[in-house]
């Protein structure tokens, strides 16, 4: 998709706070320090949109994006650090279980898998309950680039097998070419059916 314009709209934690629906919502989440962030940041065109963190679980609330007054990103906040205070990661399940389970305008979740690990049970989780809501999963692998192409090959394999999904879903992507910002966008235009000059 052609970005030419890419905005912070609010943060929210409870439902209440949403933004207004309307526009179709695409979600990323993915386990802490997995590099949501940059992975926004590079579909967006903009470097600065989302606030990249050395610090995994820097995400700790509900972020909204719009672009290009079509589409709404949203920035769930990643689970699985266990340094984060345990308060705190009580609260992170309910709050993406929540907003999965109610928003209306909610059209597809990009569940984000770094290609150098195997899939945690936080991944698991998020799957069933994406099943669960009937919500299309977009699976994307980053880091890509740390990885030899018979490396990235052979963990595509162990993925694939663990999450008992087709390799042919999980689409490479690295933040640092920016390799596969095209064919995460397709998947995202396939899923919305973006047609005419907005198509990715």
């Amino acid at each position: 998709m052609q970005v030419v314009h890419a905005e912070f709209i609010k943060s929210a934690a409870k439902p209440k706070d949403y933004p207004p629906s309307g526009l179709p919502e695409v979600a990323f989440v993915g386990r802490s320090n997995v590099g949501k962030s940059s992975l926004i940041n590079v579909l967006a065109g903009r470097k600065g949109l989302v606030r990249t963190s050395s610090t995994p679980g820097r995400t700790q609330l509900i972020n909204f994006f719009d672009i290009n007054g079509i589409l709404t990103l949203v920035d769930l906040p990643g689970y699985g650090y266990a340094k984060a205070p345990p308060e705190l990661r009580k609260q992170w399940g309910p709050m993406i279980e929540s907003y999965l389970s109610i928003r209306e305008s909610l059209k597809a979740v990009v569940l984000i898998l770094d290609i150098r690990r195997v899939p945690s049970d936080g991944d698991l989780q998020m799957l069933r309950w994406l099943e669960m809501y009937n919500i299309p999963p977009i699976l994307v692998l980053t880091k890509c680039d740390k990885l030899s192409k018979n490396e990235q090959a052979r963990q595509r394999s162990i993925i694939a097998s663990a999450i008992k999904r087709d390799k042919g879903m999980l689409l490479p992507f690295s933040a640092l070419s920016k390799e596969g910002r095209d064919g995460i966008w397709n998947e995202i235009g396939a899923v919305l059916e973006i047609q005419g000059n907005q198509q990715p």
